[in-house]
């Protein structure tokens, strides 16, 4: 019965989740490379912290061995923050509601609204709206303030946080992130490129965010998600700039992203307005090499957060 239970559960961690920055696959890799710069002494700590999950058994199940264990939970944990969107026992909450700060262990909430940082420009001088009270590195900048033993927050809530951060992160280094763009055609904004329509080479017709989330691929084994970022020309290749992965400040990495976005997500062919354009070759390649930069950032800079948390 025990080893059905368990044959199950892995079967379970074959079925793709609902997605957000990066796709399954991007925020899988931004973990490994993190996972392989951290101190030995850090690794068991962080271990420790994530059998507290209840999905960790999940995450372990198609570890080759025992030594592995450790890696697959911390690598398969940075999609958990986007897996909740699709448990039914996890609620939806607004930015609006009292809990939308709210920093509580495994609440069963979905907190949507934490995987951005809507930083608002108008390239037209469209009016723009309040600044969300919540967002990514607001709640980024808790957690980490959290993650320390001598925080004083439990360990249940440390865990809670740790698998937040691994997600957000990698979120916050994904530029349409950290951007909300207001137009005369789209006044209301366009919510991080969801309402700007785009035609890649591959044919088809996607939201501009969907386009560069996907830039890593979707759905991905833990296994797959290594062996991609330790290919040859894998995102393990990308150098990060020396000195850039000392910057663990979150708002810095919004405000980085956002840079990145109004000069290279909103670039030409992409219009002021929800019709399709196609993009060009031009385009795809400086969005896959602004893409591939920013996730191997993510991974070096997520090192350092947790070296120096926990160290």
């Amino acid at each position: 019965m025990k080893k059905a239970v368990g044959i199950l559960l892995c079967l379970l961690t074959l079925v793709p989740s609902s997605a957000s920055a990066w796709w399954d696959e991007g925020h899988m890799q931004i973990a490994y490379l993190a996972y392989k710069r951290l101190d030995p002494a850090i690794k068991d700590k962080l271990d420790g912290l994530l059998k507290l999950n209840p999905d960790y058994a999940n995450w372990i199940c198609n570890a080759p061995d025992e030594a592995s264990r450790g890696a697959y939970a911390f690598v398969h944990a940075a999609t958990w923050a986007d897996d909740i969107k699709t448990k039914a026992d996890y609620q939806e909450d607004r930015i609006t509601d009292a809990t939308a700060a709210q920093n509580v262990a495994y609440d069963k909430l979905k907190h949507a609204h934490w995987h951005y940082k809507d930083i608002q420009f108008s390239p037209d001088g469209t009016r723009l709206p309040s600044s969300d009270p919540v967002d990514a590195a607001k709640q980024a900048k808790v957690m980490i303030a959290a993650l320390p033993a001598a925080s004083g927050a439990s360990d249940q809530l440390r865990s809670y946080d740790l698998v937040w951060l691994l997600h957000l992160v990698g979120d916050l280094h994904q530029p349409l992130h950290a951007v909300a763009r207001y137009t005369a055609e789209l006044p209301h904004g366009d919510r991080g490129g969801n309402s700007e329509l785009v035609i890649p080479a591959s044919g088809e017709t996607i939201a501009l965010h969907a386009y560069w989330d996907r830039i890593f691929g979707g759905y991905s084994s833990v296994f797959g998600a290594m062996f991609d970022a330790d290919d040859r020309a894998g995102l393990g290749s990308v150098s990060v700039p020396a000195g850039a992965e000392t910057v663990l400040d979150p708002d810095r990495w919004a405000a980085e992203s956002f840079e990145l976005a109004k000069t290279y997500a909103y670039a030409a062919p992409v219009g002021s307005g929800a019709a399709a354009v196609s993009l060009t070759r031009d385009y795809e390649t400086n969005a896959r090499n602004v893409a591939r930069s920013q996730a191997a950032l993510a991974a070096a800079r997520l090192a350092g957060v947790l070296n120096e948390a926990l160290r």
